[in-house]
């Protein structure tokens, strides 16, 4: 993935909330990943998604953290405080308790991308804090990858019909 976006001259970064900090470490896991990754922002408190990423607080006070919206406002907020051309953002609850009135495993990811590209997945998962917390960042990575992937079909068609 990491090659994909180099290959493109572009960059990503990550807004984490259940995933403290797993998804910058499985994308920087990679040799070479300083040429595309750009930051990230572990935003585990309500206060840090709005004050730092800019979701927004009625928003937050009406749904919660853990909501789609909020994982979409995560990941176009740290892509523009970052400067990145894609951004990743996980938020939900990986357990023991559930919070907001959410059970535990309910989890939204979200990528920003360039041209408005946007994608987001509600996953309800089964397992224990770890497990739900290490299929969060799976998942969020299979997203950006098909995100990719999208945008370059997107990309090819409108440069010449090539598909």
């Amino acid at each position: 993935m990491l090659s994909a976006l180099g290959a493109r001259g572009e960059s990503v970064a990550v807004a984490e909330s259940l995933t403290g900090g797993l998804l910058a470490a499985a994308l920087t896991d990679a040799p070479g990943a300083s040429r595309c990754f750009r930051g990230s922002v572990t935003a585990y408190a309500t206060e840090v998604k709005a004050g730092v990423l800019g979701v927004d607080e009625a928003l937050l006070a009406a749904r919660g953290a853990v909501d789609a919206e909020v994982a979409a406002q995560m990941a176009r907020g740290v892509r523009r405080v970052v400067g990145a051309d894609w951004a990743l953002a996980t938020t939900g609850v990986a357990g023991p308790e559930p919070q907001d009135g959410q059970p535990v495993g309910t989890v939204h990811i979200a990528v920003a991308g360039p041209r408005d590209a946007s994608a987001a997945a509600a996953l309800q998962l089964a397992g224990n804090r770890a497990e739900n917390r290490e299929r969060s960042v799976t998942s969020a990575l299979e997203l950006l990858l098909s995100e990719l992937i999208e945008n370059a079909r997107a990309q090819d068609t409108e440069q010449g019909g090539r598909v």
